[in-house]
């Protein structure tokens, strides 16, 4: 499952990643208010632990714009903070649960849990290539003309990346770093690739491409690639 971790102390973010990595999330990490508001905005975190003390815009701010965009991601609040009011404020800004520095791994992990089963999360089924194509976030599959298609986690990752971007053009470094993330190390041209791999497994024209722009999923995908 995809996290986003919104904190502004490496000391903090480092290890947490590390641990939040080691359980099974993907992780992408920003360190202040407005690169988690941009982040957070893209649609493609089901979960998201956001410290309340950050620069640009707190937490309780940055929660409070997410939810009146319509985000439905679950979302924990790390604070050293611990006064009942400041717990009030955040899970009336729409947070779900709050966890108080210093906190162990396994309360960490056990609060995340716990919050996911309260079922904010909303899953969503994303059609594609005019109807032919469906990408099941719950169960995360992909179909194509009613049969189930085999994917990499790599392949569904790009996938939906698009798909939850749809007629955004992305270039090569974008979903490097959204799909492969920042610390991947490898060519950009890997993109190419794995986009290669989705064309032929669902249809040629279900990823366009444009010289200078990048790659995208339209509106309403027709004819072929440029």
């Amino acid at each position: 499952m995809r996290l986003l971790l919104v904190e502004d102390d490496t000391r903090i973010a480092e290890p947490l990643s590390e641990t939040l990595r080691e359980a099974g999330y993907q992780v992408t990490h920003r360190a202040d208010g407005p690169g988690g508001l941009q982040e957070g905005l893209s649609g493609l975190y089901p979960v998201m632990v956001l410290d309340v003390m950050l620069p640009g815009l707190d937490g309780f701010a940055l929660a409070s714009r997410l939810r009146e965009a319509g985000v439905q991601a679950a979302i924990l609040f790390l604070t050293a903070r611990g006064e009942v009011q400041d717990r009030v404020s955040g899970l009336d800004l729409g947070g779900d649960a709050y966890l108080v520095k210093p906190f162990e791994r396994a309360e960490l992990l056990a609060t995340l849990r716990a919050t996911l089963r309260k079922g904010r999360v909303r899953t969503a089924a994303l059609s594609f290539g005019d109807g032919r194509g469906l990408l099941d976030t719950a169960g995360r599959t992909v179909r194509w003309d009613g049969a189930e298609v085999a994917v990499t986690g790599r392949e569904y990752a790009l996938l939906e990346t698009l798909l939850q971007n749809r007629g955004r053009w992305f270039t090569r470094d974008e979903l490097l770093s959204r799909v492969w993330g920042l610390e991947f190390g490898g060519e950009a041209r890997i993109v190419d690739v794995y986009v290669r791999y989705l064309r032929r497994k669902l249809a040629p024209e279900v990823v366009q491409s444009e010289r200078g722009r990048g790659y995208r999923v339209a509106d309403d995908p027709v004819g072929g690639t440029r």
